[in-house]
């Protein structure tokens, strides 16, 4: 069974390590300017800017989704040390 945390006590541990959330939160940003490379890369290999047309690489594709979700979690890592209840 999962362990539920409560809100404040989500907010609690982040005041305490401000830290160690900026430092993820630096890593996590490099590492989406370092997607957003690699799916400009592909592109101009594939000489297909436009994810909607089909012939749009796979690679990018994948590249693309990997890093809104790793700019979604900066996000609620952001929410979560000011403090917002809409991110616990």
């Amino acid at each position: 069974m999962a362990t539920l945390y409560r809100p404040d006590t989500i907010r609690e541990t982040a005041s305490a390590h401000r830290l160690q959330i900026a430092t993820l939160i630096s890593d996590l940003s490099r590492l989406v300017n370092v997607l957003t490379a690699n799916v400009e890369h592909e592109e101009e290999r594939a000489g297909v800017h436009n994810p909607t047309d089909p012939a749009y690489p796979a690679l990018a594709r994948t590249l693309c989704t990997r890093r809104e979700n790793i700019r979604a979690t900066i996000a609620t890592l952001e929410a979560v040390v000011r403090g917002s209840p809409k991110a616990a």
